[in-house]
């Protein structure tokens, strides 16, 4: 019979519960995981639906809304050349990986989204917070232009602060309201973008405030950090717009 208090038994013993409990874990993950993957597959098209159609969709309903609405995807560069058309690519693009690549060589996704005569474009965008990543989508009229809506999410904001990106407060900001709408272009036909500001730095009542969303108080470094991964995915979706057959024209970009 083994001496059970010798130094020995205790690290053989020891060794033996790791593996086991590796063992257990591995067959666990491999379990689970693809029950795991798959929901975050559906809601990245929730996401994108919901960015697209300003209100929330179902999990159930948002693979066959996916495959009905979204007619087309593009990737290209942050000068807009156009990397992959009409790809699987674009969705399955790990946007966490791709921002920390050099800029030359980040790719950015888009979806196409199409209802009978209503067409806009979703971009995909990640950036960084005060605590961790920040992520999102913004959906683009067909006009190239006009903002329709938002979506945001974090990873690990303070509530009550940082993380109020994710609320209707922050989010019902880039819906038009009021016949008013944020766009990316000022009236002098240049790039402006979106920028988030601290609330009354830019007076509602000018021009420059359709290109301006109000930040959360006391959650000034995620504000800037949305501010930045706005400006960057917008300039990126607009000099790919200019670069493939587009051009500026007034206020929009309108096909030729």
């Amino acid at each position: 019979m083994p001496n059970t208090e010798s130094n020995s038994y205790t690290i053989l013993f020891s060794a033996i519960l790791v593996v086991a409990v590796g063992v257990l874990l591995t067959l666990v993950f491999s379990w689970t995981n693809p029950s795991y993957l798959k929901s975050v597959e559906l809601e990245k098209r929730q996401n994108i639906l919901s960015a697209a159609l300003g209100k929330s969709v179902d999990r159930e309903q948002a693979e066959s809304m996916f495959d009905q609405y979204i007619t087309d995807m593009a990737m290209y560069t942050a000068d807009g050349a156009l990397i992959e058309d009409g790809s699987e690519t674009a969705f399955t693009l790990n946007q966490a990986k791709e921002v920390k690549k050099g800029a030359d060589e980040e790719r950015f996704p888009m979806f196409k989204f199409q209802n009978g005569d209503t067409v806009r474009y979703v971009l995909g965008m990640r950036g960084t917070g005060l605590w961790g990543p920040v992520w999102g989508f913004i959906a683009i009229e067909s006009d190239l232009n006009t903002v329709f809506n938002a979506n945001f999410d974090h990873k690990s904001e303070t509530p009550g602060l940082g993380a109020e990106i994710k609320t209707d407060m922050f989010e019902g900001q880039f819906r038009p309201k009021d016949g008013n709408a944020k766009a990316l272009y000022g009236d002098d036909g240049s790039f402006k973008g979106i920028r988030v500001e601290k609330t009354g730095k830019v007076p509602q009542s000018s021009a420059e405030y359709q290109h301006v969303v109000d930040g959360i108080s006391g959650g000034t470094i995620t504000s800037n950090g949305v501010s930045d991964m706005l400006q960057k995915y917008l300039q990126a979706f607009t000099n790919y717009a200019e670069k493939n057959g587009l051009k500026t024209q007034g206020q929009a970009l309108l096909v030729d």
